[in-house]
């Protein structure tokens, strides 16, 4: 499964790189990689439950979360940091099938066509990523399935993550 994640992070870095939605390099943040285990124990039960009839919105959703967070740590980190489980409050807004939109309007605030483009982006992402899942010839409802799909979902909040810190100026290049 350690080669299928990187594989899997590395396909979908070139294609983002090639879409301009993430730089060259990936970005290291680690007060919002830190979130990453709390915010994924909150969301396998709703994720894995939305799986096998949504395989694009169950990937896809956490692409919208590691984006979700990462704007939540350039804007107030301070609040955001003390709250162990920032997935349910978030879930909660309006259920687990308009995650998407209630992190696009309120927390993104991005609307019409920007909204759009980025819901374009993320389902092209999620789509690649259960391709590469799907791929793996893995028999459903094994472990390693399982590990497969945790793997999908931790690339899809990092490359998240990098997406909305580019999104919001961040840029990343080697320093000397």
């Amino acid at each position: 499964m350690e080669n299928f994640a990187s594989t899997l992070l590395n396909d979908l870095h070139r294609y983002l790189v090639g879409r301009g939605a993430v730089d060259e390099r990936l970005p290291e943040c680690p007060d919002v990689e830190a979130k990453w285990i709390p915010i994924a124990e909150a969301y396998l039960p709703d994720g894995a439950r939305e799986f096998n009839l949504y395989p694009v919105a169950s990937l896809g959703w956490m692409m919208f979360i590691g984006m979700a967070i990462a704007k939540y740590w350039d804007t107030d980190w301070e609040k955001y940091a003390a709250i162990d489980d920032l997935y349910t409050p978030m879930r909660d807004k309006r259920g687990f099938d308009n995650l998407d939109e209630y992190i696009l309007d309120e927390v993104l605030d991005l609307h019409g066509d920007d909204a759009e483009a980025l819901q374009e982006l993320v389902g092209d992402c999620a789509e690649r990523a259960k391709r590469a899942l799907f791929s793996q010839d893995i028999e459903p409802g094994t472990a390693d399935a399982f590990k497969g799909y945790v793997s999908c979902l931790q690339c899809m909040y990092q490359l998240g993550m990098a997406a909305q810190l580019k999104a919001m100026g961040y840029r990343m290049v080697a320093s000397n």
